[in-house]
């Protein structure tokens, strides 16, 4: 399964990620009728910033799933075709214990409707992540985990060969 995965050093901390969900998640799908809604459009990525280094981060897709057993109502659901967790909204009573137990911090209550919101893999757009597609130095791949392990290796070696 693919993955969205960081290479943190690439990332500016322009938030295009942040911004690209969140339309991609409002009523209007576009930028400028978003800014407008009544229901703010909610974002599903979270950019960090601590002391230069910047980091996107959005569900990681845990393999025990937290959130799933942490919720009493089941609106939270392991989906067997994707294997994707997925929120079924009209299941959420709010209670928050998902937000609670994500190791992550990267579900987010949704204050105008008190139920909560999480990374997807934008669905609605046939899995191709908007977040990924908005990222202007490409610091978000969504790739298998053993190609981006893979070309991890590979930088590793172009460095050190630069070392010597």
């Amino acid at each position: 399964m693919k993955q969205i995965l960081t290479k943190s050093e690439y990332c500016l901390g322009c938030k295009s990620c942040e911004l690209a969900c969140a339309v991609v998640h409002s009523a209007s799908k576009t930028l400028f009728a978003a800014i407008k809604e009544l229901e703010a459009p909610q974002k599903r990525v979270f950019v960090e910033s601590s002391e230069g280094l910047n980091f996107p981060l959005q569900c990681r897709q845990c393999s025990d799933t937290p959130c799933v057993h942490a919720c009493m109502s089941g609106a939270m659901q392991l989906d067997p075709r994707t294997g994707l967790v997925q929120v079924e909204e009209l299941r959420c009573v709010g209670c928050l214990m998902c937000v609670m137990v994500c190791p992550f911090g990267v579900i987010a209550e949704v204050s105008a409707t008190r139920k909560v919101a999480k990374c997807d893999r934008c669905r609605e757009l046939d899995y191709n992540p908007a977040c990924v597609a908005a990222c202007p130095t490409k610091a978000l791949e969504f790739v298998e985990v053993q190609e981006f392990a893979r070309s991890g290796r590979q930088s590793f070696l172009n460095q050190m060969k630069g070392a010597n």
